[in-house]
Order: structure tokens, then C-alpha cells, then sequence
């Protein structure tokens, strides 16, 4: 066998490993469904929203609850750090810790999202949105469920860009209230 072959060869497993350890690591997006989003931006100000943004914010909305369900349901801190940051990403880490601790995990059943854009910084820096959610919320202790609750709620949230996607830097719950005969 040439040299060049075995070099390639080389390359081939290294590479293959490479992917191996990063679908294992950076697997988030993977194990669960991204929540159904839907976005409205009729009523936004200062400015108008660009096209391409019109698409980003949803679909970073989403799998930032992807994420944020993944990491309380596996009490995983470090996938926040995807799609979360400032506030946000340190409350929701905060819960998780908290979680850790108390030996609990909470596993959510996301049913979709209404969010509307209320407000877009001139400079393009920040956005503030308001999110009508819908979820099923159980708290589980080992395998054990020990709370079930279909929930509406609303949340005031912050959103600034990042590199290359948008961030939850704020997420604050305005409003949450057990579904009334839903399940």
C-alpha cells in the first residue's frame, strides 16, 4: 500500500472520528422536535424587519426551546449555551443546577408557539417579542412523575443577534395558568 493511501486513510478515520465525537457532543438538536412557531411582525417598531430576519428569529426562537427542553429534561447546563445567553442563559442554568441538586428533571411536551414582535431596535441590535405558548410541564423525580400540567402561557422575551444566529438574552414569564380540560 503507497504511502498516499495510507495518509488517506488516515485522514478518513480521524475525520470519521472527528464527526463521531461531535454528533455525541452537539447532539441537541437531534433527540427532540423543534417547537411549531408561529411569527408575526405586522405590528413591529421603530423599524421594519428584514426578510431574512423574518425567518431567523422564529426558527431560532424554536430551537432555543428545543435546547432549553432538552437541557432541564437531561439537567444538561451546557446546551443553553447554544441558543441562550445573558439573563437568560443564566437563570435557565440556575435551574438546572437547582434541579441537579434536588435529584428532579422536567420534561415538556411543547404544542407551539405565537409570537409577535413588538419592538426592533433601530440599530438592528435587540428585539422584543411576546410569546403565547402552549406545553404539557412534568416534574419527574427519577422516573417517577410527580406533577402533570397542561399550561398556557405568555413571556415577554429579548432577543439579540449573534454570530450567526439570533440569542434569547431575556425570557420573563408574564403569564401561566393550568389548561383547562386540554389533555
Amino acid at each position: 500500500m503507497s504511502a498516499a493511501v495510507r495518509y488517506s486513510l488516515l485522514i478518513l478515520v480521524f475525520a470519521l472520528v472527528v464527526c463521531a465525537f461531535a454528533v455525541l457532543h452537539l447532539g441537541a438538536a437531534a433527540d427532540s422536535e423543534v417547537p411549531h412557531v408561529e411569527f408575526n411582525a405586522d405590528n413591529i417598531a421603530p423599524r421594519q424587519i428584514e426578510d431574512l430576519t423574518s425567518k431567523s428569529v422564529p426558527r431560532d426562537y424554536g430551537f432555543a426551546w428545543q435546547t432549553m427542553e432538552q437541557a432541564l429534561n437531561e439537567n444538561r447546563p451546557g446546551l443553553l449555551d447554544g441558543y441562550f445567553t445573558g439573563l437568560a442563559k443564566q437563570d435557565l442554568g440556575n435551574r438546572v443546577k437547582s434541579q441537579i441538586g434536588s435529584g428532579l428533571h422536567t420534561r415538556y411536551q411543547d404544542r407551539g408557539h405565537k409570537l409577535e414582535a413588538i419592538f426592533y431596535a433601530p440599530a438592528g441590535d435587540a428585539m422584543q417579542l411576546r410569546d403565547h405558548a402552549q406545553f404539557d410541564l412534568q416534574v419527574l423525580d427519577g422516573d417517577k412523575v410527580i406533577y402533570d400540567e397542561p399550561v398556557n402561557a405568555e413571556y415577554i422575551v429579548l432577543m439579540t443577534p449573534g454570530a450567526d444566529r439570533w440569542l434569547v438574552r431575556q425570557i420573563q414569564a408574564q403569564q401561566m395558568q393550568a389548561s383547562q380540560g386540554e389533555k
